[in-house]
């Protein structure tokens, strides 16, 4: 089977999220210092074909992790 990659550009045209933004998530995940809004969380999660719930949890997780 053979894997798609996509680009910080190709998010940005898919969910009108910045591509900066979307770099910074990639890079940094979710304990990085741009962190995703919800409304962008939904967005990508709709982009990346993600189970919605399971995102929103993982991002709330991070978002207790302690401050680095």
């Amino acid at each position: 089977m053979r894997s798609r990659s996509l680009t910080a550009q190709c998010l940005a045209d898919r969910t009108g999220i910045r591509t900066p933004r979307i770099r910074a998530f990639a890079q940094d995940g979710a304990d990085g210092p741009v962190r995703p809004t919800r409304e962008e969380l939904t967005e990508l999660a709709a982009a990346l074909t993600l189970p919605l719930p399971q995102v929103l949890q993982a991002a709330r997780v991070s978002t207790d992790a302690p401050p680095r």
